[in-house]
């Protein structure tokens, strides 16, 4: 088996079809598998993939493992000589994994491999990005990215100026559609589970280059990336699982010292956007403003009470999670 493509999939019936045919249209002169982690969905995604997909092995996990134990089920039961991890709202175009496995096939020495990734009206997503370091999110907290045109000590969160056209080395890439060599992958034990949702794709890019392997990004395989589907029905609790996620990245890679910093630049990060779209609500009103400044509101305040050393220690965090009119995962 050349490839094994795994998908998770939570309640996307919406989306997961084109995500299929598209892959089964596009992917004609590799061999290849798609497996598909389901994590509890009650929208009837099972069903209608087994009516429509017979070929698609599908893993039944009953309940919402988050990313990380979701994806290393599909893992686990995979045989390919590289492993493709893929978001169910992407849309595959012109062959982009027979060229992306063309390139992995040309380039020994690397462990991981990007491809470029567009929204739904054709813009570059950057799904290729550098590591985050304390000072990485500093310049960006603080709006500081164009100071990367003048010297590479300004790079934070993007690689400022590159918009994904030329093949290049990268740090990261994100997990809507990363390709990883089995024989790197496997032995790593796919991503750390204690990443539910956020950073558990630069987590395992990281392990990747700390093997000695490194990650290449290829701009001739080209696909859409819809956006979160899962996002948008919850978003105030996915802006909190990616903070929870942060904090366990930087105490993982940064020890004490930088979970704790990481919580300095989490909140400037916050303060100074929620200041920005106050002054916009001097002179207009709208829904969308309105859900903006209360998500800074909330995730302002369960920031500035969390001591995230002793909630990645321990699990101890503010109950925040209560005052907000969604359900939980």
């Amino acid at each position: 088996m050349k490839l094994s493509i795994v998908i998770l999939c939570w309640n996307d019936l919406k989306v997961i079809d084109g995500c299929l045919r598209s892959i089964f249209d596009e992917t004609r002169d590799i061999y290849f598998e798609v497996i598909v982690s389901d994590n509890g969905s009650t929208d009837g995604s099972v069903e209608y993939i087994k009516n429509h997909y017979p070929q698609v092995h599908i893993i039944e996990n009953s309940t919402n493992l988050g990313f990380a134990k979701g994806n290393n089920v599909g893992i686990c039961h995979s045989t390919g000589e590289y492993v493709l991890i893929l978001n169910p709202d992407t849309i595959i175009q012109d062959h982009a994994l027979e060229k992306l496995v063309a390139f992995a096939d040309g380039r020994s020495e690397a462990g991981a491999f990007g491809c470029q990734v567009l929204n739904r009206d054709g813009s570059y997503q950057g799904p290729a990005r550098p590591f985050p370091t304390i000072w990485r999110n500093w310049i960006a907290a603080l709006y500081l990215r164009p100071l990367a045109y003048l010297s590479d000590l300004f790079i934070s969160d993007t690689y400022t100026g590159w918009k994904g056209k030329t093949e290049r080395l990268i740090d990261w890439q994100s997990g809507c559609c990363v390709m990883f060599r089995s024989s790197v992958l496997k032995p790593l034990g796919g991503f750390d589970a204690q990443f539910f949702y956020h950073f558990e794709e630069v987590d395992l890019c990281r392990r990747v280059w700390d093997a000695g392997y490194p990650i290449l990004y290829t701009p001739r395989a080209v696909i859409t990336h819809l956006g979160g589907q899962s996002v948008k029905r919850f978003p105030i609790r996915f802006e909190l699982e990616k903070y929870r996620s942060r904090y366990r990245y930087f105490y993982k890679h940064f020890g004490t010292k930088g979970a704790r910093h990481c919580r300095h630049t989490v909140l400037a990060w916050i303060r100074i956007r929620q200041i920005g779209w106050s002054l916009l609500g001097l002179f207009s009103t709208s829904e969308i403003l309105h859900d903006r400044l209360e998500m800074y509101r909330l995730t302002a305040d369960w920031n500035k009470k969390i001591d995230p050393v002793r909630f990645v220690e321990s699990g101890n965090q503010p109950d925040v999670v209560k005052q907000m009119a969604v359900q939980p995962f």
